[in-house]
């Protein structure tokens, strides 16, 4: 017998879907969206970043990625510019706007990340957090040939 209940990913769907849409509300008031809070977060722990890394980090497809720093670079949360090295290459990095607009977020994003650990010791939460990241891992294999 199949229990949707106990099935990994509609598990991981349920509880990250969830998040998201009230975090997504939530962050509204500052004008950003969660996909721009990705990339504002990403860009506040790791600095500038060409854009193809940028897409890795915030596991975003380069061509979606390009769209959204565009709105980005229109709203004054970033901005683009060309690598000295190597001219194909675009850099994308805070504005003093956006890293305003992630100080102010980041209150909000810890209320949520403290909720959806209620109950669940540090230890715990530390396990969760990289058996997560193994699972994530684990799924490159999705990108290799078929079983």
């Amino acid at each position: 017998m199949f229990d949707l209940g106990q099935y990994l990913p509609y598990l991981v769907n349920r509880a990250g879907v969830r998040l998201a849409v009230n975090f997504d509300r939530d962050i509204r008031a500052h004008g950003v969206a969660v996909q721009e809070w990705r990339v504002l977060a990403a860009l506040a722990a790791h600095g500038g970043q060409r854009l193809s890394d940028l897409a890795i980090l915030t596991s975003t497809d380069l061509s979606t990625l390009s769209r959204l720093v565009g709105r980005m670079t229109t709203a004054g949360l970033v901005t683009r510019s060309r690598a000295a090295g190597d001219k194909r290459a675009v850099l994308v990095a805070l504005t003093p706007h956006g890293e305003r607009t992630t100080q102010a977020i980041l209150p909000t994003a810890r209320r949520y990340e403290r909720i959806a650990l209620r109950g669940i010791g540090a230890d715990e939460a530390a396990l969760l957090k990289r058996l997560l990241e193994r699972v994530y891992a684990n799924l490159d294999a999705l990108e290799a040939t078929p079983e």
